[in-house]
């Protein structure tokens, strides 16, 4: 479904404040963390808070990515829209062409006279969130992208070396053999099966997920991940289903539970997912970089950015804006950067946050979770600098009931990704006309 925000009167999107002389002025920001991840956002609005009386930040669950976006659709139509709002990477495009529904994050600062450099920030992540004339367009919170758990103690018993992580995908298919001979039910399962094995694969083995540099070069780009190379790895991938390698477990993180459940022995799926790993498993687990086809030139390049970001929603007052202007300072320390990355598993989103994580020993005493920074700092390509496209949410729906007609048998790979292929272009090219 495409988005239509309408306009609305600033007066009529404010709600009224309590008559207290002094009374903080309160800020509403709606959030999609669940468990220990949204544990951590509670704690960093309550940090917040206790460190000055101005501004009070109250965060809201409003559910999935998804759902809080659609929440925030009412909202905005209804004249309550919260004041931030967490969206999902996907999202991007949509709220960026959303005219006269968010402020640019650059605006926000500038109004507020609060200090705001954008070069600080990693460049995958800064590049992803800002506009073709250079400036940022959302505050970069969550950014995560895809790498390999797996089951240390699993590995062991089944005869594989528990220290060394399998490399490619003819490796995870070996290993995947080697549980499955050894009586485990579950080798290998993944979450966000179109971020991970269709758009970070894409950018991984330096291949076109869409025309124009993946949506950053119009809104006329199309839909290119049909390609021999990607319908090989999803009928490898199928064939895997059929033999007991691969178990299919759902579209966004819920497979993340069957790993550190212990159920199933390997896992691809967020760096960010590190956090609840951390928290629930019972067994020694390692993370390594996202398997690839070794006979692809030029692979692994790098893989690109998942999470969130979060935008400011138009039509508040002045001071409110300001309120939003000290926590995005406050978000930004550098501090609080490196706790949060090495808490969470989500990437160091600055420099220097990623610099004081490395001269603190963190990446020595916790092997693995500087993985996620490795496939993120090298140079990339106009095949993998990430995707940006229109009515991005409802293509990665296509993608996810097309792999699931694979892996039911329902569909031959060729035939599934030919199918999302037309049926994404057809939303690229309803958004393209409802923007131009």
């Amino acid at each position: 479904m495409q988005f239509n925000w309408k306009p609305v009167l600033a007066a009529g999107v404010v709600a009224a404040f309590a008559g207290q002389a002094h009374a903080a002025t309160e800020i509403t920001w709606w959030h999609s963390m669940t468990g220990a991840l949204g544990e951590r956002v509670a704690g960093l609005a309550d940090q917040f808070n206790k460190s000055q009386s101005e501004y009070k930040v109250n965060p809201v669950f409003k559910g999935s990515y998804d759902e809080a976006m659609a929440a925030a659709v009412a909202a905005y139509r209804a004249g309550n829209a919260p004041h931030l709002l967490q969206v999902f990477e996907v999202g991007t495009a949509t709220m960026m062409y959303s005219k006269g529904a968010v402020v640019p994050v650059a605006d926000v600062m500038k109004a507020a006279g609060e200090k705001f450099d954008a070069s600080v920030y990693v460049p995958a992540v800064a590049g992803y969130y800002t506009s073709p004339k250079g400036a940022m367009v959302s505050f970069p919170f969550n950014s995560s992208t895809t790498v390999f758990y797996y089951n240390k103690d699993m590995f062991e018993k089944a005869g594989l070396d528990p220290n060394k992580a399998p490399a490619t995908w003819q490796e995870v298919l070996t290993a995947a053999a080697k549980l499955k001979a050894n009586g485990e039910k579950c080798a290998y399962t993944t979450g966000w099966q179109s971020w991970v094995h269709m758009e970070n694969f894409s950018a991984w083995h330096n291949v076109e997920f869409a025309s124009k540099n993946n949506g950053f070069g119009g809104l006329d780009a199309r839909l290119k991940f049909n390609s021999p190379l990607h319908v090989r790895h999803i009928e490898n991938m199928a064939n895997w289903a059929k033999q007991g390698y691969f178990t299919y477990g759902g579209r966004k993180n819920e497979p993340e539970a069957k790993f550190f459940s212990g159920e199933c022995g390997m896992l691809t799926s967020s760096s960010a997912a590190y956090a609840n790993i951390a928290k629930n498993a019972k067994f020694k687990f390692a993370v390594s970089a996202l398997p690839y086809y070794a006979d692809v030139a030029g692979a692994p390049q790098n893989t690109i950015i998942g999470g969130a970001s979060l935008w400011a929603m138009s039509g508040k007052k002045p001071e409110e804006y300001k309120g939003v202007a000290k926590f995005f300072k406050f978000l930004s320390q550098p501090e609080l950067q490196a706790k949060w990355h090495q808490e969470t598993g989500y990437l160091p989103l600055t420099t220097a946050a990623y610099d004081m994580t490395k001269k603190s020993g963190f990446y020595e005493k916790t092997p693995g979770t500087d993985v996620s920074v490795q496939q993120m700092i090298v140079k990339t390509t106009d095949k993998s600098r990430g995707i940006r496209l229109g009515n991005f949410v409802q293509i990665r729906t296509v993608i996810d009931e097309e792999l699931e007609n694979v892996w039911n048998g329902k569909k031959s790979a060729k035939e599934a990704l030919d199918t999302a292929v037309k049926r994404g272009d057809e939303l690229l090219a309803r958004f393209e006309k409802a923007n131009k």
